[in-house]
């Protein structure tokens, strides 16, 4: 893998060493790859077809915004390089090297794995395969498609006969919405349909239950789609159904309880506690797909109250469990705010996707913000740089990767080791949403009138992009050209079919005060942070919207008084030196442990006041893994200091010292790179006492 050390394979010594390297070679992302290039994709995505949004209908309350319906917004630059990395890594291979979603999968029909494994793959394939029109994938994910269509029982089941659980079906048909709006099959509003219907006459005498119950949020997903496009009464009845039987989401955060770190013997886990109510009130995934629960239960009850609950949850989780990545602690359980706590992969992607639903429903820019933070950090934070393995906790001071049991809450020794699927393997089926469903994301339609009269289109979070779309009747082609979230200019150029008067509203992130919009040139009044600001005009084809975004770097304060240092939505850490061990080969893959190979123990001397006159700021191009260490466009030097009295135990880095810290070792200029870019680092910093 071309970013990691020598120790660790470079992507063409293991092709090399499995044999692959000839086929490998003639793959023009790999090739190009191998020699260092952009990739180059072996199927370019074709130009987006334009196609209406679908509204919510009565009695449904309006959302602010709409997503814009699946394949309008195609991504360009650095945000196609990671799908393509994705793509040519675990994502696009996983079933030729992992038997849970091979051959033999119960979603196909076999005898192998038949619960949630196969609809998570297939909730992260489809949009990528589509995304990237690539035809190798869209026919691994058809496979699971057709089957899972053709094999309805009569009574309007779907999925494997060896389980009835309702819980794997919710992500089916998660996956299913998404295939039917990407190619319009014709086949799945009918099965989805007849499933529903039979769902509701089961669910009086077979209600939700374990995960299920807690996720009900998410099937609401799939009825509130359904019901936009056939109005079918008895789905709103089911909602209402699921409601009453799901988990009370918004009741827990209104008097939240769980303040404290969770651990085995709080939930009983070792009496058979994980999938009773308590555990499963605090289990991770859970909380990170709750997020979306109010927004959503809030377009059936028309409650106000129930759409700004979001707010609500974020807020208790980031002040009992937040962490500087933009996630809360859990291990997987909640664990408290301490950076050396760890957060489950699967709750990183699940968070992403309430956040995007959340965003479009409330319209509130913090939610923007808060789904950049997580994409541009946590999320690319969890891999090797080539996708070809993950982790499932990550750390924001992650000192070591081994087997210890330390410091997880209810996890295992494997649980930050970077491999096919350390600790347990539901990350390694889900985590392929994460980045397909973020570019899905960047842009949506504003308008809450059943006709299109007054719509106007949604810069709602920043990556490079083009959108196609129709927009008061009109064909609307929109490109972004953008090295965000490494540099602060966004440029949009708007192409309507013909002139056309609409508004343009931008999200202006809350850390951006002095942001500037030009539109042709010509500076617009000035956009209050953590807003959308509307630009409306009579729009015409190569009309230029540029949005410069200051990347000042600034601190932010968390546990024991330590700080993160942050430059627009990017994280950063100091890189630990890596030293890489291959635990066992995994198939195409393997699990590997990381050792330090340098001291790590720092306390900055940094200005709080005014961080940006003791931070100094290099740039160097963005390419094609600007994620990668070797290849981060953007470094902070600053001054710090070693804390010899900070040190770590069994792998883990001890809680950060309370500043500020006293120490009287000599000052050094250390280097900073973004959060992702390192996979041992420290994120969060004591600070030296004068």
């Amino acid at each position: 893998m071309p970013s990691l050390p020598p120790v660790f394979p470079t992507r063409r010594q293991f092709l090399n060493g499995a044999g692959l390297l000839g086929v490998a070679s003639s793959i023009p992302f790999v090739r190009q790859l191998l020699a260092g290039g952009a990739p180059v994709a072996a199927s370019e995505g074709t130009s987006a077809v334009a196609t209406p949004v679908t509204r919510n209908r009565a009695p449904l309350a309006p959302s602010a915004f709409y997503l814009l319906p699946l394949g309008s917004v195609r991504p360009r630059g650095w945000l196609q390089a990671q799908l393509h990395i994705q793509a040519n890594g675990l994502s696009g291979n996983l079933d030729e090297t992992w038997a849970d979603v091979g051959p033999d999968s119960g979603w196909l029909g076999g005898k192998g794995e038949s619960w949630e494994r196969g609809p998570y793959f297939l909730d992260g394939l489809v949009p990528l395969a589509w995304l990237l029109n690539d035809a190798r994938l869209k026919t691994k994910a058809q496979r699971f498609i057709d089957w899972t269509l053709d094999h309805q029982a009569p009574s309007g089941m779907i999925g494997p006969a060896s389980n009835d659980d309702w819980w794997p079906r919710i992500v089916m048909l998660k996956a299913l919405t998404q295939y039917q709006e990407y190619t319009g099959d014709a086949r799945v509003i009918p099965v989805i349909d007849r499933y529903f219907r039979y769902q509701l006459s089961q669910l009086p005498t077979r209600p939700l239950r374990d995960w299920g119950k807690f996720r009900w949020q998410d099937e609401l997903l799939s009825v509130i789609w359904l019901y936009n496009r056939t109005g079918s009464a008895y789905l709103i009845d089911l909602a209402r159904l699921l409601r009453k039987q799901g988990y009370d989401w918004m009741a827990q955060f209104a008097n939240f309880q769980y303040t404290q770190r969770i651990t085995p013997e709080y939930i009983k886990l070792e009496e058979g506690g994980g999938l009773k109510d308590l555990g499963l009130a605090t289990h991770g995934v859970n909380n990170g797909q709750a997020i979306k629960t109010g927004p959503m239960w809030s377009l059936v009850s028309a409650s106000g109250a129930d759409r700004s609950a979001v707010l609500k949850m974020i807020s208790e989780l980031d002040r009992y469990h937040g962490l500087p990545n933009g996630m809360f602690s859990c291990d997987e359980h909640l664990a408290g705010p301490d950076p050396s706590q760890g957060s489950e992969l699967c709750t990183v992607v699940e968070y992403m996707y309430s956040l995007e639903q959340a965003l479009a429903i409330v319209g509130e820019a913090s939610l923007g913000d808060r789904l950049e933070r997580l994409a541009f950090n946590a999320l690319p934070g969890t891999f090797t740089d080539d996708m070809w393995a993950h982790q499932y906790n990550q750390e924001p001071n992650q000192v070591e990767c081994s087997l210890h049991r330390k410091p997880w809450t209810t996890d295992g020794p494997e649980s930050n080791l970077y491999g096919l699927e350390p600790n347990f393997g539901c990350c390694t089926a889900n985590f392929h949403q994460g980045w397909p469903k973020f570019a899905n994301s960047l842009f949506m339609l504003s308008g809450e009138q059943e006709t299109d009269a007054h719509d106007g289109l949604v810069a709602a979070v920043y990556a490079p992009c083009e959108v196609r779309t129709i927009l008061r009747g009109m064909p609307l082609h929109v490109v972004e050209e953008t090295d965000y979230p490494f540099r602060g200019i966004i440029q949009l150029t708007i192409n309507p079919a013909a002139p056309l008067s609409f508004p343009l509203q931008l999200r202006i992130p809350g850390w951006a005060a002095g942001a500037m919009i030009r539109v042709n040139g010509q500076l617009q009044p000035a956009p209050a942070p953590g807003s959308f600001t509307q630009i409306e005009r009579m729009w015409r084809t190569g009309d230029r919207v540029e949005i410069a975004l200051p990347m000042t770097p600034r601190i932010s304060r968390w546990f024991h008084n330590s700080v993160a240092v942050e430059r627009g939505p990017l994280v950063f850490s100091y890189g630990i030196g890596e030293s890489w061990v291959k635990l066992r080969d995994r198939g195409m893959t393997a699990d590997w442990q990381v050792f330090p190979s340098t001291q790590w123990n720092y306390a900055l001397n940094v200005d709080t006041g005014t961080p940006a006159k003791s931070i100094t700021v290099t740039e160097a191009p963005v390419g094609a893994n600007p994620f990668a260490a070797r290849e981060t466009p953007v470094r902070l030097h600053l001054k710090a200091r070693k804390l010899d009295a900070w040190r770590a135990e069994d792998g883990v880095a001890n809680p950060v010292p309370e500043s500020p810290a006293k120490t009287d070792q000599p000052e050094e200029t250390i280097t900073l790179i973004p959060y992702a870019a390192a996979k041992l680092r420290i994120a969060a910093f004591p600070l030296c006492k004068s």
